[in-house]
């Protein structure tokens, strides 16, 4: 290894579930590259992502912070992350390293790179109608690599990777990888309720094509856009090795939530604080550091990134991360008193909720009314039903109370520490409506996609607003400490 510090290299998968990946026991051959990068290193068995959607599970993996260290808890977060934390590229800035961010310009978390680089991830191509993002990703993300590591400095890049977000649509021959049947048979009606959820409908027919009557050739797409980047990503880490780089590089795989596909009625997004939007991957492969093929079976969860990479890359930074050190875990050195088993989940994305998992149960907990007319309280045995079909709130009162209790006493005590109200209690205008639904009815007529172009100018902000936005509190926090 150089004299130099390591680099580091963060995929941020946007929208991939660990279930769907075969390292983690998913009977297609989703992600075989992935899989033996992971056999090189140390994969989390359960890793969670508390804090759905993108924008507060972005800013908890980039700051090591959750949502009441960061008071981020909505996609549709209004100014930009706050001046009382540090990101994980200001932090190696300060510390020598290079920092370049791909595919994530105008988010909140992404404050502090250097260099911003974009690329088509939303878009089909207009030739094929298919979107090769993850080959759009590399046409960027290589050549900034190769001068990257042409520099006397370490680096940091980060990759924002898009394809199982939807709109899924991956290139021949991934389209049909996974699918062999009749997408457009007129006999199957399963994608009916799909197209039939106004909120959705428009877009989901935008990008899947109203002919198509089986929901199982959309959620084939999802396994080809996870198969199709699986393969794109392995020419990133060719270059690592033929660069010569891979010894003193340390590689993080990982995902800012998962994916709803045809569960629970929330089709094709990542939204509902069912297990699916909640388990994610999370590797790490840094060779003489990490041990490799291991498999850790214990909790982790998205905040727990930045303190174990600043470990691994032997930067102190004297914080108080809420996130934990995951290498003592790596190391087997973990005491079970230490382990992590009842998490405080949120979603302030299409609706607005909060709940408490425990190994065993599960409370939800609606905020607002939402628009699948779900109700306001949900119960599940995650051992009995695994798949969280069953509410049982009804029939087992005495629970819900007890895991009530369990979560507004978490509430208190995090509100205490960190001197703030809970963020989802504060961010009123979560839905971007600037008011609160009174019905499902509401909540059904009001919230209203429509199209990619829409659906794509929820995930960022003009990025002039953003940096206006940011100055202005900068200059805040300056005032208040002086």
């Amino acid at each position: 290894m150089s004299a130099k510090k390591p680099n580091l290299i963060l995929f941020g998968i946007d929208s991939l579930r660990r279930d769907h990946m075969s390292g983690y026991g998913y009977s297609k051959l989703t992600t075989p590259y992935i899989d033996k990068l992971a056999s090189e290193g140390v994969l989390f068995e359960q890793h969670f992502s508390p804090s759905i959607p993108t924008t507060p599970a972005y800013a908890s993996m980039l700051t090591g912070m959750d949502v009441f260290g960061t008071d981020v808890v909505a996609l549709r977060h209004e100014g930009p992350l706050g001046g009382h934390v540090k990101t994980l590229a200001e932090v190696l800035e300060e510390n020598g390293y290079n920092t370049t961010c791909v595919g994530f310009t105008g988010n909140p978390s992404a404050r502090g790179f250097q260099t911003y680089l974009n690329y088509e991830s939303w878009v089909p191509d207009e030739t094929t109608g298919r979107a090769p993002k993850a080959e759009n990703l590399n046409d960027v993300a290589i050549p900034e690599l190769e001068r990257l590591a042409a520099d006397d400095k370490p680096f940091f890049l980060f990759m924002r990777h898009m394809d199982p977000h939807s709109p899924y649509l991956p290139p021949a021959p991934f389209e049909r990888m996974f699918y062999g049947n009749d997408e457009k048979d007129p006999g199957n009606a399963s994608m009916e309720p799909v197209y039939n959820f106004r909120p959705f409908g428009d877009f989901l027919k935008s990008w899947i094509g109203e002919d198509v009557t089986d929901q199982e050739y959309v959620s084939a797409q999802y396994d080809g856009a996870v198969a199709y980047m699986d393969i794109c990503m392995q020419t990133i880490f060719t270059k690592l090795q033929q660069m010569g780089i891979e010894e003193e590089t340390l590689v993080v795989i990982t995902a800012d939530h998962g994916e709803t596909l045809y569960e629970h009625d929330c089709f094709f997004d990542h939204h509902g604080l069912y297990d699916c939007t909640l388990v994610v991957p999370l590797i790490f492969k840094f060779p003489g550091r990490v041990p490799a093929g291991k498999r850790v079976e214990s909790v982790s969860v998205i905040a727990d990134i930045m303190p174990t990479v600043l470990d691994l890359l032997d930067v102190d930074t004297g914080t108080a991360y809420d996130g934990r050190n995951l290498v003592p875990m790596m190391q087997g050195r973990t005491a079970p008193s230490e382990e992590l088993t009842e998490l405080y989940i949120t979603e302030c994305t299409w609706m607005r909720k909060h709940g408490w998992r425990t190994p065993e149960w599960k409370l939800i907990v609606a905020l607002e009314p939402d628009f699948h007319g779900k109700p306001e309280v949900e119960l599940y045995n995650l051992i009995r039903d695994p798949e969280e079909n069953v509410n049982l709130a009804e029939q087992e009162p005495e629970m819900v109370e007890l895991l009530r209790g369990r979560m507004l006493a978490y509430i208190a005590k995090r509100e205490t520490q960190v001197d703030r109200t809970n963020p989802i209690y504060t961010n009123t205008n979560w839905n971007g409506q600037n008011r609160y639904f009174e019905s499902s009815e509401d909540a059904y007529n009001s919230l209203y996609i429509g199209s990619i172009v829409n659906a794509r100018s929820l995930q960022a902000k003009d990025k002039a607003k953003e940096q206006a936005e940011s100055a202005e509190e900068q200059e805040k926090e300056t005032v208040s400490n002086d």
